[in-house]
């Protein structure tokens, strides 16, 4: 199981340094949230840039913002692998097409309240798909076990029309949980506040990779 350290969590005062700490992660995750789609706000595309440049790993964007058409490009740096979207949102589709035609990976995401069934007609298309655990817009939440069957659900459709979606989760996963999401058949786990309060971060994603 991969892992992706969400720098939501981060000290933004030593952006480097905290950067640097997570070197060893598989991509970086990127929460972009615009306090409409979701209450909170957190940062946009000049932090990203920095973000960008001082990594040596890809990043993953995960847009949790109304209108998504309008805030593709405005992410589409070279270090961004995937850029995610909310099928909740407006105009998702389009962005969707935006996005490949930007030639980056595309992903698409749903609440907790929203069904796998609701994206059935979308995963042929999309090179991944993002499981949010928590309800989006705030880190630490506790979480949501239902989510591993969103999961196995996932992992079933991509055997059975053998579609090429990797399976991400976002929110709650710790020493606790990681086993779990990854039993269930998780290829990157997102990993916030539970990663950044620890002291040797190498060790901790390490730990996070090999539970079982």
């Amino acid at each position: 199981m991969k892992i992706a350290p969400s720098v939501l969590t981060a000290n933004f005062t030593k952006l480097a340094e905290e950067i640097k700490s997570i070197e060893s992660a598989d991509l970086i995750h990127i929460d972009i949230m615009d306090g409409n789609f979701v209450p909170n706000i957190s940062f946009g595309p000049a932090i990203t840039k920095q973000i960008n440049d001082l990594s040596n790993i890809n990043l993953d964007v995960h847009l949790m913002v109304l209108n998504p058409l309008d805030w593709v490009e405005k992410f589409a740096f070279d270090k961004v692998e995937y850029i995610t979207v909310h099928f909740e949102s407006n105009n998702f589709l389009e962005a969707i097409n935006k996005i490949k035609a930007l030639n980056k990976k595309v992903g698409i995401t749903i609440k907790p309240n929203t069904k796998v069934s609701e994206i059935k007609d979308y995963l042929k298309v999309v090179d991944l798909v993002l499981i949010m655990s928590v309800e989006p817009g705030f880190g630490g939440q506790k979480f949501i076990t239902s989510s591993l069957n969103k999961v196995k659900e996932l992992v079933d459709l991509r055997i059975k029309n053998n579609y090429n979606y990797v399976i991400e989760i976002d929110g709650g996963v710790n020493g606790e949980t990681a086993s779990l999401v990854k039993e269930a058949g998780v290829d990157i786990a997102v990993v916030g506040s539970y990663l950044f309060n620890q002291e040797n971060r190498k060790k901790t994603m390490e730990d996070l990779r090999w539970e079982s």
